[in-house]
């Protein structure tokens, strides 16, 4: 159950594809092959009030959170990281370097026992994609 949040200042909305930034987000979270596809869910939401370092009004960021069930080992986790930031970071490479941008990145484990859910998906999947 992957949840992927990217809250991006709003100065970004007219320079990122942010569709398909969240697509893009969604496969390399697939293609780990240690995180499930009926579970993959990716969401993004603009800040509309930002003030970053200096305050010049063209700074911008991307900061990408992976929320998801605990679990799995460090390096597992680490791989996983590595595989999704390299794949922002590679899709946002030409705009930051045309503009300032700061891309952060954080994975963190929800505790199973404190997070209860239920959800229909996987049943509604082809056979070949429930995992």
């Amino acid at each position: 159950m992957p949840h992927i949040t990217v809250d991006y200042s709003a100065n970004l909305e007219d320079a990122v594809d942010m569709a398909a930034f969240c697509d893009l987000l969604r496969r390399a979270a697939i293609d780990t092959g240690v995180l499930p596809l009926a579970g993959v869910r990716v969401r993004a939401f603009k800040a509309d009030h930002v003030s970053i370092a200096d305050g010049d009004p063209k700074h911008g960021y991307i900061d990408i959170s992976v929320r998801l069930r605990g679990g799995r080992d460090l390096d597992t986790r680490k791989r996983a990281t590595a595989r999704i930031f390299e794949t922002a970071r590679d899709f946002l490479a030409p705009l930051m370097a045309r503009r300032p941008i700061a891309l952060s990145f954080e994975m963190r484990d929800i505790d199973p026992e404190l997070s209860p859910k239920t959800g229909t998906i996987r049943d509604h999947l082809p056979d070949d994609l429930k995992g």
